[in-house]
C-alpha cells in the first residue's frame, strides 16, 4: 500500500483544499525552510476572508527590514502595531452574523492572539489546531527543518517524501506547470494529484466565494459542517 506524502508551506489560516489535501495524505511536510519572497503577498502572511460580504486580504504583519534572504521559519512578525487585535475585531464584525459565529469565534480569536514571533509557528500552531478541530490526525504533519533535506525544485519534492518513508507523492492541482513530474518516477515514487473540487456552501457573499480562508467554511457550517465538506469520516 503506498503511503502517500504531501508537501506544503505554512500558510496562514489555509483554505479548504489544504485540509483536503491534508485528509488525502499518510504524512504531510510542512515546507517551513522555503524562502520567503523578499517583495509582494505570500500565502504565509496572508489570506482571503469575506469583509462587508465581500472578499479581501487580511495580512499579519512581518519584519521585511532584513538583507539577503530569509526562510519562512526565519521571518518574524511586525508586533510593533495593534494587529492581533485589528483582525479579531474584523473578524468579529465581518461573520458575526454567520450561523456558526459563536462556535468559531472563540478558536479563531485563540489563535490570532498566539503570542510568538515566529510566522511559521504562528501558522503552524493555527494549522494543527483546525486540523484537530475537524477530525484530522495530527501526527501526520512534519516540518521540512526537521528533515535535512537540501536538494531544490521538484528534487526536494522527491527527497522530502523519501525523507518521511513515503512511496508515492500527492500533488496540488496547479503543480503541473513547474513540476518535472518524470523525477518521480525515476526515483520509483508513484505520482497522484490532488484534483480538489471546491465545494458549494451558504456563505454571506452575494455570490458565490472559492478559495477563502477554512475560516470563512468554519463560520458558515462550523467543525463538523466542514467536515462533511471535506469528507472526513
Amino acid at each position: 500500500m503506498t503511503s502517500l506524502v504531501a508537501i506544503h508551506q505554512p500558510n496562514l489560516l489555509p483554505w479548504l483544499g489544504f485540509f483536503d489535501k491534508m485528509a488525502r495524505a499518510d504524512a504531510f511536510v510542512l515546507l517551513d525552510d522555503a524562502q520567503f519572497p523578499k517583495k509582494g503577498g505570500t500565502w504565509t502572511n496572508r489570506v482571503r476572508m469575506l469583509v462587508s460580504r465581500e472578499p479581501a486580504w487580511v495580512t499579519v504583519p512581518v519584519d521585511r527590514s532584513y538583507h539577503g534572504t530569509r526562510a519562512i521559519n526565519e521571518m518574524c512578525i511586525d508586533e510593533s502595531g495593534p494587529w492581533r487585535r485589528k483582525l479579531v475585531t474584523t473578524i468579529e464584525q465581518s461573520y458575526r452574523r454567520a450561523p456558526r459565529f459563536d462556535e468559531t469565534m472563540p478558536l479563531v480569536a485563540e489563535l490570532i492572539e498566539l503570542r510568538t514571533r515566529c510566522l511559521a509557528e504562528f501558522n503552524e500552531v493555527g494549522i494543527r489546531r483546525v486540523a484537530g478541530a475537524l477530525g484530522l490526525d495530527t501526527g501526520k504533519l512534519v516540518p521540512s527543518s526537521e528533515l535535512g533535506v537540501e536538494a531544490e525544485g521538484t528534487r526536494r519534492l522527491v527527497e522530502l517524501t523519501r525523507a518521511v518513508g513515503g512511496s508515492g507523492y500527492l500533488a496540488g492541482g496547479g503543480a503541473s506547470g513547474y513540476q518535472e513530474d518524470d523525477l518521480f518516477a525515476e526515483a520509483g515514487l508513484e505520482l497522484r494529484y490532488q484534483s480538489f473540487e471546491h465545494p458549494r456552501y451558504p456563505q454571506l457573499a452575494a455570490e458565490p466565494v472559492e478559495g477563502l480562508s477554512v475560516v470563512d467554511a468554519l463560520m458558515s457550517c462550523g467543525f463538523e459542517g466542514t467536515r462533511a465538506l471535506l469528507g472526513i469520516t
